[in-house]
């Protein structure tokens, strides 16, 4: 295995990260950073025999958000792949002084990113070409893995969409109301500030300072997110109107979402077992618009990043993409 630049990861033993340089841009030098975890001999033991052997799993992100999700990488190498995350240039382990967080004007932008992963990914196997890929996001990171895969039909085996924000809030038809006034304020002065829109809710649902159980850096992921930029949100409508026209992927796509969405003001106990960021109804039926192979498993109780759920969801969750994993064509 390839070890030139790895470093041990702010995670701990046994996680590991790559910077990956990728130029400059008017904010200064740019990089993404790809995190792995070290195997040991029963590991690669384990995952000669998982369905999801001779895989590789790149996972990305969302919205205010990097890599920290141990469990997902345990479970998801537990069931024979190789497991790698990617904290996307201006996130996490990526963001540098004096970046805007997460500033970007075209999601395509982050093809340099997913493409210098997937090098060093190859490195690790020496030439062996025989692997696949099953790329993994989170919220905006399945939305931008949507569209790269459908960029990309030959370099995809599947596709695991955890709460994609493949759609707006408010659906399609907000979303065409919405976005002109978006693009225009984008057009004008991109970085321009926005009205904060996060009450909280959701880091109440997951952080252990609040009803969840995880910590996590609060810098990376702030407890109201990241400010909104006419800019960034400009990109995003323009790939959710991408996916709404038709992405046509060939290959088996997972799509898991709460079964429920709490999108209100005022917090309520149901929350720590819903949805609060996104209209899982809304992004169930956007799904459809993926491809042709689209399966939509919809978790009772989960919340927005499912494999942050409490444990039983988080059981159900590992289950489906096993049960998924096993159906990929060999």
């Amino acid at each position: 295995m390839a070890d030139h630049g790895w470093r041990e990861d702010v995670l701990g033993a046994p996680f590991e990260r790559l910077e990956l340089p990728l130029g400059e841009d008017d904010e200064g030098p740019v990089v993404a950073t790809l995190v792995r975890r070290r195997r040991s001999p029963a590991d690669l033991l384990r995952q000669a025999h998982g369905p999801l052997h001779g895989v590789d799993v790149l996972y990305v992100h969302g919205w205010s958000d990097y890599f920290f999700q141990v469990e997902l990488a345990e479970r998801v190498e537990r069931l024979g792949a190789r497991f790698h995350a990617l904290d996307l240039r201006k996130y996490g382990r990526s963001l540098r002084p004096r970046q805007t967080p997460g500033n970007i004007d075209d999601l395509a932008t982050y093809d340099e990113d997913i493409g210098a992963a997937l090098d060093a990914i190859a490195a690790e196997h020496h030439g062996d070409t025989g692997r696949r890929l099953v790329p993994m996001g989170h919220s905006t990171g399945g939305l931008t893995l949507s569209l790269w895969a459908a960029r990309h039909p030959d370099r995809v085996a599947g596709l695991v969409l955890n709460s994609p924000w493949l759609e707006f809030q408010a659906s399609a038809v907000g979303r065409a109301l919405v976005a002109p006034v978006i693009k225009l304020g984008a057009r004008r002065n991109p970085l321009a500030p926005m009205p904060a829109v996060d009450p909280g809710f959701y880091t109440r649902t997951v952080s252990a300072a609040g009803e969840g159980s995880w910590t996590y850096d609060q810098q990376w992921r702030p407890d109201r997110g990241f400010p909104l930029h006419p800019g960034w949100l400009a990109a995003v409508f323009d790939g959710q109107a991408t996916v709404a026209a038709g992405l046509g992927i060939e290959v088996p796509v997972l799509v898991m979402l709460s079964d429920k969405s709490m999108l209100q003001p005022r917090w309520d106990d149901g929350m720590a077992r819903a949805d609060v960021a996104l209209n899982v109804d809304v992004v169930a039926h956007r799904a459809l618009s993926l491809g042709s192979e689209v399966t939509v498993r919809r978790l009772h109780g989960a919340v927005h990043d499912v494999v942050l759920s409490v444990p039983d969801v988080r059981e159900h969750a590992y289950d489906a993409i096993g049960r998924w994993a096993a159906t990929l064509p060999r």
